[in-house]
């Protein structure tokens, strides 16, 4: 017999003899094999739930930029889904041993999951369109107006964009992802990288909050240009900065 055994947290197999009900001698195999294994190992994980499968942080962004996406494809009537798959957990679950079995042929137990790389089994479900309308629709990336290539962070219900607030000057628009259907979170730091906004808002950041900020900053921060027009100004990454005539 041949089966999944929570206690063990892994596939089982044991070698019974009986009469009827009555088992005369009994005995685990150790290193079990064949498609009873994989099919007992497949169930197993369905039963531990996704959770079992060893996540990572670029794992993790790259199912939620594929969720992200696919929710906005959703809310325009599914128009712009680009997914062929449905990717929600539900969905992940139902056919696991489809999309994970291949990845998974040998393994017995869930501490061998171990040896998976998540990141690379999800891309493997993507086709090539997939891939560049994903990066199209959710990047990893966005590059700000000083040039700096700042990570989107997907984790949460929208997704920030962590980022200096000189960085932005002269941006009037809030950056967006879903082909610009979605404005990011904003998380404006400090030239220490502390926070000092959270805002959805560019443009009215810089019409009603920025006077305030840049008082508080500028007397922290004296080295670095606090223009009274940050439209107008030039974004810069740290004290030394390229300034035209209209930000003196």
């Amino acid at each position: 017999t041949v089966g999944w055994d929570q206690t063990i947290k892994g596939v089982a197999a044991v070698r019974k003899r009986s009469l009827w009900g009555l088992v005369l001698s009994e005995s685990r195999i150790e290193n079990p094999c064949g498609n009873e294994v994989l099919a007992s190992f497949v169930e197993g994980l369905r039963k531990n739930g996704l959770g079992a499968l060893p996540w990572d942080r670029n794992s993790e962004t790259l199912l939620a930029r594929i969720r992200l996406v696919d929710r906005l494809g959703k809310g325009n009537g599914g128009a712009l889904r680009p997914f062929t798959r449905d990717f929600s957990e539900e969905a992940l679950l139902d056919g696991i041993a489809e999309w994970l079995g291949p990845w998974v042929e040998g393994m017995t137990r869930l501490e061998h999951l171990r040896k998976l790389d998540m990141n690379a089994v999800l891309t493997g479900m993507l086709t090539r369109e997939e891939r560049q309308a994903l990066q199209s629709l959710a990047p990893t990336h966005i590059t700000v107006p000083s040039g700096s290539r700042v990570q989107v962070d997907y984790s949460g219900a929208r997704p920030v964009l962590a980022v200096k607030l000189q960085e932005l000057f002269g941006l009037d628009k809030t950056p967006a992802v879903g082909g610009g259907r979605l404005p990011l979170v904003l998380h404006l730091l400090s030239p220490a990288g502390r926070p000092v906004q959270v805002t959805e808002d560019l443009a009215g950041f810089w019409a009603s909050g920025y006077g305030h900020v840049k008082k508080e900053l500028k007397g922290r921060y004296p080295k670095h240009h606090w223009p009274d027009d940050p439209l107008r100004a030039e974004p810069a990454r740290g004290v030394k900065r390229a300034r035209r005539a209209d930000d003196k």
